[in-house]
């Protein structure tokens, strides 16, 4: 199956490296290059992909987690607008301040209690 377009000029931007992994998969996996690490060269983003026993999977699993990593750095976050407290809030803050000092008011001292 041949990669999508945007893999395929993704692919042109990237370091790709295969290794043998270590982990679950038996003698298969260790005796063959199956994992594959990707790295951009213009951002320096690296993925790996090691689940599979194909390294053609492992290739395209690395690839689409790649471009999802660029697409997230792309990604702007939508600007907050800052909003006003409302009444409610203002009059439920200041009822709070006052019910604190009257409290504080009941722990001053009265004078001499010697």
């Amino acid at each position: 199956m041949p990669l999508p377009e945007h893999l395929r000029r993704l692919l042109a931007d990237c370091d790709v490296e295969t290794y043998r992994s270590s982990g679950p998969g038996g003698q298969k996996k260790n005796k063959t290059e199956s994992s594959v690490r990707m790295r951009h060269r213009p951002t320096g983003i690296v993925r790996i992909a090691t689940e599979s026993r194909s390294q053609i999977r492992n290739r395209e699993a690395a690839l689409e987690r790649l471009w999802k990593a660029l697409e997230a750095r792309a990604r702007r976050p939508k600007p907050r607008k800052a909003s006003a407290p409302t009444h409610a809030s203002k009059v439920r803050r200041l009822a709070e301040k006052q019910h604190v000092a009257t409290i504080k008011r009941g722990r001053a001292s009265r004078g001499d209690d010697d």
